[in-house]
């Protein structure tokens, strides 16, 4: 369910994840066994059943100040009282301040989205680059690795829904993603994203290159 964006401010549930960044329309499947948490989620499953995903900075300790709203959109409750949740990330926000942090986390939130677009056809040439940057590291890969390895068929092709597919599947990389769903400018965040996937491509071009070249040898 899409929030209002006339609801421009809001209290909001938090939940800080180590090195985990939700993107709006990515599913994020979680465990939910602490105490503190599981009532937050009890709560929350009476109510909207949403809440702010926000990466925790295990380096700096503390969490990150713009997030991504969860909608809890499967449940599954377990012994113990542990429950198994499906999420699907919604709108981006901001955190202004906190306004409890016991049991749980609760801030007061203000939604933040891309700058409008313009029809653009360097917009549209960048969203077909990295597209095709795309297949051409799903490519090498499977090259590589010798593994059927394909993309899947609904990889979107709107620039903004584009650029937060590709940034959730930058995985391991939690400060580099955070980085991308900081930003409020979708060409900027495709023109990130077309340089680490052309970087990626290349590296493992050359790696591919290495690989030919040795396996004769081998016989």
């Amino acid at each position: 369910m899409a929030i209002p964006s006339s609801i421009a401010v809001r209290e909001l549930p938090l939940f800080p994840l180590p090195d985990v960044v939700l993107f709006p329309g990515r599913p994020l499947p979680l465990h939910i066994f602490e105490y503190r948490y599981r009532i937050m989620m009890n709560t929350i499953l009476e109510a909207d059943r949403q809440f702010g995903v926000l990466m925790w900075d295990q380096n700096k300790g503390e969490a990150a100040m713009v997030g991504c709203c969860a909608e809890i959109t499967k449940h599954e409750r377990l012994p113990d009282d542990r429950i198994m949740i499906l999420t699907l990330g919604q709108q981006r926000f901001k955190v202004l301040h906190y306004i409890r942090e016991k049991p749980y986390r609760v801030g007061l939130v203000e939604w933040i989205e891309d700058q409008p677009l313009q029809e653009d056809q360097n917009l549209q040439a960048l969203t077909t680059n990295v597209k095709q940057l795309l297949h051409d590291v799903v490519r090498l890969s499977a090259k590589l690795t010798e593994q059927d390895i394909n993309l899947p068929d609904d990889i979107p092709n709107l620039p903004v829904e584009l650029s937060y597919w590709v940034a959730s599947n930058f995985y391991g990389a939690a400060l580099e993603q955070q980085s991308l769903l900081e930003m409020q400018d979708t060409q900027a965040r495709l023109e990130r994203e077309a340089e680490i996937l052309t970087s990626t491509r290349n590296h493992l071009a050359a790696r591919t290159v290495l690989k030919d070249t040795l396996e004769p040898e081998s016989l």
